[in-house]
């Protein structure tokens, strides 16, 4: 029975082929993975911004938010003026009670910084979206949107009963901590391989 042998050219076209199709997905994927990488960085360092300048704005009052007869450093509270005037939710009387508490002011400044400095670096995102999170969860129980609207009318409360904006914050700081948003424009690598942190995993 003669054999017949396909000629060494069409081998090398046809191997050329099937390496070419084999490898278009990866750099497909590839592609892919690093546009994403790049905008959940995005999405780090602009949300990161956020709570830094809430932390800025309170303590030196810059004057978008806060005067500057009401900052920290003048004497001012961050929380008394936002927690004495909450009017609805489950929670009332107990944010009435923490509003101008020193330790609040505290815990709450330091918070904000911690966040804040937490997610422009990159470093210690659980963390961040830990307490972000539950941060963002008391402030939307604080303003309460379910019920708000009954107490101060549709034009001060909020304009959606069920999410608002610190919702979002904390979905987002959820999903940047779940991905390990911080090795793009960030030290969330170097972070991460620090002996206590490689024996720590909620410390990434």
């Amino acid at each position: 029975m003669a054999v017949h042998h396909a000629p060494a050219s069409r081998i090398a076209r046809l191997g050329a082929r099937l390496r070419h199709t084999a490898h278009a997905p990866r750099v497909a994927v590839g592609t892919a993975t690093a546009t994403a990488a790049r905008v959940l960085a995005s999405a780090r360092i602009g949300l990161g911004f956020v709570f830094l300048w809430a932390f800025l704005d309170k303590a030196f009052g810059w004057g978008y938010a806060t005067p500057g007869t009401r900052s920290w450093i003048n004497g001012g509270s961050p929380t008394k003026g936002f927690l004495s005037h909450v009017s609805a939710g489950p929670l009332r009387s107990a944010f009435r009670h923490l509003a101008g508490q020193t330790w609040a002011d505290w815990l709450f400044m330091l918070g904000l910084l911690g966040i804040g400095v937490a997610l422009i670096g990159g470093f210690a995102l659980r963390i961040a979206a830990g307490s972000g999170t539950l941060l963002m969860v008391l402030m939307w129980a604080a303003e309460w949107p379910p019920a708000r609207h009954l107490v101060d009318g549709a034009a001060s409360g909020s304009t959606n009963p069920v999410m608002d904006y610190h919702l979002v914050y904390a979905l987002l700081l959820i999903a940047l901590a779940a991905t390990g948003a911080g090795g793009t424009w960030g030290v969330g690598s170097r972070w991460a391989d620090l002996p206590i942190v490689r024996e720590h995993a909620w410390l990434r």
